[in-house]
């Protein structure tokens, strides 16, 4: 029953991303709603209401059926032209921002439910345009069906308007970065909220047996609910090897365990962790940083030379690292006693400050508007005091040493090597740490 759970858990979380999840679901109602009115029909609701209220039921048959064909082609042409500019959303996304931004683009559940709002639409008109029998039959027309066609056409309109509204919003890339900003930080403050409580400490794992991967992909999520229950149920402790967001090979290390684990256990365990060929900044906040990083570097490759996108996205970037700075370089699962059972590595803070800046170092050296940003960012990173631990000031006066000597070698202009030159001086008078910025 678990690994069937399990099993369900990737399932659904695999779908959740496809761009036809939404739309397939509201297409499969606007078909079940089509025969619902069908039935409605047959029990006599167009007759009641033209006795009721004949001014809402179309009672002419040519009439409805010029309605509903018009309806319809006119539902397909919205949704071509629809699918179309999400396409050129995508296309537009991966020349110049970052392709890693296209999951996050196709799993839109604004725009999955609006394509499904057009499908569901069109499916009810065509099975509502087929029920219509000739006038002169025994047969009252669908008139009621007839008229929610209309309302469901006028709401599909409506749709539509807040689509193109949406879309070109989407496209900018601000909205772009402001979105993969804001998602990455609620789950980072998901994530501390977790870790308020949790001062445990772990066991060494380095003596411990090893379970192997026995797939490939991104570490994208843990079943840590199902997980949890497993190792307590069967008094286990894990340690999970890879950092989310890893891509982890067949035949390598990917769970250590403390305990008797049979061949059955290993599977039911290694069935709790799910492999992806995507990545989800809601599963893994480091995608955050990795998708703004590569919007800044491509904004100032030579083909878009846009050093104002690259400066919006340092803005975004120091925030996420001062949330960060918040956030436990260790994290745990614990029981309902508040014991620590499965370990769970995370990208420490200095490793993603470095690779961070390394792709920022490597591209943006030769600009010095660029450089006195990044060196702004670290100042203000120095000053929040009440979360500087001391491997985080250590990685931030390594990064200033190392983002001084690339500057200094490639800025040939005596003026601008002052100005990043000056900087670095006064980040070293108005040190808040005891660290020294050795070379």
């Amino acid at each position: 029953m678990k690994r069937l759970f399990n099993t369900f858990f990737k399932f659904l979380h695999d779908i959740k991303g496809n761009i036809a999840f939404y739309p397939t679901i509201i297409s499969v109602v606007g078909f079940g709603f089509a025969f619902v009115m069908m039935y409605l029909e047959s029990l006599g609701a167009s007759e009641y209401l033209v006795e009721k209220a004949p001014s809402l039921v179309v009672n002419n048959s040519d009439t409805a059926r010029s309605l509903l064909t018009t309806f319809i082609a006119g539902l397909i042409s919205i949704m071509v032209f629809s699918f179309s500019l999400v396409m050129i959303l995508l296309n537009r996304a991966t020349n110049n921002f970052s392709p890693r931004l296209l999951p996050g683009l196709i799993s839109n559940t604004r725009h999955q439910v609006i394509l499904g709002i057009y499908n569901g639409t069109l499916l009810y008109c065509i099975f509502t345009l087929v029920a219509i029998v000739p006038e002169e039959g025994s047969k009252q027309i669908p008139g009621f069906s007839v008229l929610l066609g209309i309302i469901l056409m006028t709401f599909s309109l409506g749709a539509f308007i807040y689509f193109i509204h949406s879309i070109s919003q989407e496209i900018q890339v601000n909205t772009m970065m402001s979105k993969v900003y804001k998602t990455s930080k609620k789950r980072m403050e998901s994530l501390i909220k977790d870790e308020e409580e949790n001062q445990t400490d772990f066991e060494d794992t380095s003596n411990w047996e090893t379970i192997l991967a026995d797939g490939t992909g991104y570490l994208q999520d843990v079943n840590l609910k199902s997980l949890g229950q497993l190792v307590e149920d069967k008094e286990l402790m894990l340690e999970i090897v890879p950092v989310k967001g890893a891509y982890v090979l067949s035949g390598i290390p990917v769970i250590k365990y403390k305990g008797d684990v049979d061949d059955a256990l290993k599977n039911e365990i290694l069935d709790t962790i799910h492999f992806a060929n995507d990545e989800l900044i809601e599963d893994n906040y480091v995608l955050a940083f990795k998708q703004i990083t590569e919007i800044a570097v491509k904004a100032m490759s030579p083909g878009i030379n846009d050093p104002g996108t690259a400066i919006n996205a340092i803005d975004y970037l120091t925030e996420l690292f001062a949330i960060r700075m918040r956030k436990k370089d260790k994290t745990y699962h614990l029981n309902k006693n508040g014991k620590a059972l499965i370990s769970i590595k995370t990208v420490d803070f200095d490793e993603l400050l470095y690779n961070v800046m390394a792709a920022l170092r490597t591209y943006c050296k030769h600009d010095v508007i660029i450089v006195q940003k990044l060196l702004i960012m670290f100042r203000y990173l120095l000053h929040k005091q009440e979360f500087l631990k001391d491997e985080y000031k250590k990685a931030i006066i390594s990064e200033i040493v190392n983002l001084k000597k690339d500057a200094l070698s490639e800025i040939h202009n005596t003026a601008d090597k002052k100005v990043v030159s000056d900087y670095c001086d006064f980040l070293e008078r108005h040190n808040p740490t005891n660290y020294e910025f050795n070379d």
